[in-house]
Order: C-alpha cells, then sequence, then structure tokens
C-alpha cells in the first residue's frame, strides 16, 4: 500500500462504464485494495492518470469516510510524506496559522456534509479535512483538496516547499484561487466521474 496518511478510499460514482472501470482498476493499483466506498477523479495528470479523487461522505457499507480529497498519485505521495517526516506538519500549523485553519476545517466539512443524501439520518462524518477537528492532521489531504480547487491555505503551504518539479502538468483548472500558483504549475479540478469506494483515514 502507497504511503499516507490513512486507511481508506471509495469507489467509483460512474461516468462511462469504460472509463470508470479503467479507473476503478487504476486507483486499486495505486492503493494497493480495492477501494471501500465510491469516488471520483476529480485531478489527473497529464497522461490522464489519477491524482486526487473526491469520496462520498459515506463508505458502500454506511461507514462515515471524514477524508473528501483523496491524493493518490504515489510519487507526490512520497513528497509529502518526506516533508511530514522532516517536521511539516508542525511547521503548516505555525506558519499557517490556528484561525486559518479553524475556517479551513469548516469549509471542508460544509463541502463533504453537503454531499451526504437528503434526509440521511445516520452516522455522520466528523471533523475538517482528514477527519481532525483542530490542527493538522495529514500534509497529504490538505494537498489533494488544495489540488482539487479547495480553499485551503495548509495545501497551498505545502505545494511551496515541495520541489519545483513535483507537480509536473496537472489538468488546468477554473478556479481563480490557483491563478497565483500557475506561474509554478498547472493545477486541476478536472473532474472526470468514476465509482470506487474509499474508507476512512487523514492521509490523502
Amino acid at each position: 500500500m502507497i504511503a499516507g496518511c490513512g486507511s481508506g478510499v471509495a469507489g467509483e460514482l460512474g461516468s462511462g462504464d469504460d472509463e470508470a472501470s479503467a479507473d476503478r482498476v487504476r486507483v486499486t493499483a495505486l492503493l494497493g485494495r480495492p477501494p471501500q466506498g465510491r469516488f471520483e477523479v476529480v485531478v489527473r495528470s497529464s497522461s490522464g492518470d489519477p491524482v486526487v479523487i473526491r469520496n462520498e461522505a459515506l463508505l458502500d457499507d454506511g461507514t462515515p469516510m471524514p477524508t473528501r480529497f483523496w491524493l493518490v498519485d504515489p510519487a507526490l505521495r512520497a513528497e509529502v510524506g518526506r516533508l511530514e517526516a522532516a517536521g511539516g506538519v508542525r511547521r503548516a500549523e505555525a506558519e499557517v496559522g490556528a484561525a486559518a485553519l479553524a475556517a479551513a476545517h469548516v469549509r471542508y466539512a460544509a463541502e463533504r456534509d453537503a454531499s451526504l443524501p437528503v434526509g440521511h439520518a445516520g452516522p455522520r462524518p466528523s471533523g475538517g479535512v482528514g477527519g481532525t477537528r483542530t490542527g493538522v492532521k495529514c500534509l497529504h489531504a490538505h494537498l489533494a483538496w488544495y489540488l482539487a480547487g479547495g480553499d485551503d491555505p495548509v495545501g497551498a503551504w505545502v505545494v511551496g516547499q515541495l520541489p519545483l518539479d513535483a507537480l509536473g502538468d496537472l489538468s488546468p483548472t477554473t478556479d481563480p484561487h490557483r491563478a497565483s500558483s500557475a506561474s509554478r504549475h498547472r493545477i486541476g479540478a478536472d473532474s472526470v466521474p468514476t465509482g470506487i469506494p474509499v474508507d476512512d483515514g487523514g492521509r490523502g
């Protein structure tokens, strides 16, 4: 299983059958196991490989899935893992600040929880980015949300710490928040529905 902060990933949401099937196979290979919930690929590399997937808020068995965006690209996961090992989580918390981080958790939770089925009365995901309520749990999860177009100051901080060529060419985005990053790389939120379940975990 590739490095990351958590244990779970969902499954395809379903566009074209062929594409969804190919994405399911590829994401399974990237994870080292079949996903446990439904997902869609929202960021791809220039070659079309999945980079970030967006999970449904509930796994197939109804278990809440707090991690909405998941980083599946192995090279990026390795880079972020090195950053975490060098004390990146503590540095990010200190440099981003508690107020900005708390606001990001609220935005993330609101986007995720809005995807719950109408009238859902069972268990719900908790926390913000990566399922944590305060501070930073996993830089992978923050970067995944940022690359998918999320307003995440920790994700932006991570991008600033990575090698200049780490991100390569990702799918273009129309999100105006990403304009400031365009000089270094192209970040994308090119959503191509697929369908694979993912479970919880802080790692993207």
